[in-house]
């Protein structure tokens, strides 16, 4: 009695019971599904050649369309788990689109493992999709950055609203955050322990920031990218193919604008930076270095950040744990952040 009264008043991981319900289930639902799906893969021809070019850094061809088993373990989690937490309105309009546009996502995803799309369409496509969930909201919550407070630094600054130009700066925000995700998908492992030290992190501040749907919904994207990481991680037995990269970032980045960029105004303006730090650093380096090379900025090369760590000797393993730790640093000062101006 006496034990249970302390635990009652101690109310032990208040918040985040939740969210890490969430995180468990779609970590043993993608767990469970990516074997499945690679076999489909395989079966399928959708596998990643290492000859295809010189970038690549794998030896053995190896299955692709990994998001397909991501995707499962998201939706599985959230279908379990939301009813539960919130029975009168489990699905609001925002997350249901996002469900949606991240079908349509991992969809197109899979035909470009097949087909190889230019780096054109893929921008029109995902800039549609940064377009599209912009219009599905319940009059409180809304994937939209519709302004900023001035000045940056203050919570007592005056509120500028975007108007109009709140649709094209969200769809690149989005854009931008969903392709970084991709692009830096070039090491086993890499993307998905990264989007789920992401997805961590925007559960963290959510819960913090009391947005506890948010916080449940990034903890299934965490849950779902470690589940699959189980057959992702150095040697992998498959990859998440573009559309399981660029479902994590749009996912998350979505997640981001609902939850984490309303935080404290000091704070909201470096969530971007710190959230997805890695993945944005690196695209940053590389458009640099090609700019410098007189090269085509979307022309794929051996320029990013893992490739330049393996190129000083680290294999594999000890290149994605070099970078989940930079993750996790930039996480870390973020939570700090937030629970100083919170």
């Amino acid at each position: 009695m006496w034990l249970a009264a302390v635990v009652e008043r101690s109310q032990p991981l208040q918040g985040f019971r939740a969210p890490l319900l969430a995180m468990m289930v779609a970590l043993f639902a993608s767990w469970l599904i990516t074997p499945w799906v690679r076999r489909l893969a395989i079966e399928r021809g959708a596998i990643d050649d290492p000859n295809q070019d010189a970038r690549r850094v794998h030896k053995e061809p190896t299955p692709r369309w990994g998001g397909l088993a991501i995707y499962g373990g998201i939706v599985i989690s959230l279908a379990a788990v939301l009813p539960f937490a919130y029975p009168y309105q489990p699905f609001p309009p925002y997350l249901l689109a996002m469900g949606g546009i991240g079908g349509l996502i991992v969809a197109m995803g899979a035909m470009d493992d097949l087909y190889q799309y230019s780096a054109k369409i893929q921008a029109l496509f995902l800039l549609a999709c940064g377009v599209g969930i912009q219009f599905f909201f319940d009059g409180q919550r809304r994937v939209q950055i519709q302004g900023i407070v001035w000045p940056i630094f203050s919570d007592s600054g005056a509120w500028v609203p975007f108007g109009l130009w709140a649709i094209p700066l969200t769809a690149i925000y989005i854009f931008v955050v969903t392709k970084t995700m991709d692009t830096i998908d070039g090491v086993d492992g890499l993307a998905s322990g990264i989007a789920a030290i992401a997805g961590a992190t925007l559960a963290v501040i959510a819960t913090y920031g009391e947005q506890p749907r948010v916080a449940l919904v990034a903890a299934a994207i965490a849950g779902a990218a470690i589940g699959f990481l189980r057959h992702n991680y150095n040697p992998a037995r498959i990859f998440m193919g573009t559309g399981g990269a660029q479902l994590l970032g749009f996912g998350l980045a979505c997640l981001s604008i609902v939850g984490a960029l309303k935080t404290a105004a000091a704070v909201a303006i470096v969530v971007p930076v710190l959230v997805f730090g890695v993945q944005i650093f690196d695209a940053a380096f590389v458009v640099v270095r090609r700019i410098l090379s007189r090269q085509p900025i979307t022309q794929a090369d051996k320029r990013h950040l893992h490739h330049t760590l393996m190129g000083l000797g680290l294999n594999t393993r000890q290149t994605v744990w070099v970078l989940y730790l930079a993750a996790v640093v930039l996480a870390g000062v973020l939570i700090v952040m937030v629970r100083m101006y919170a």
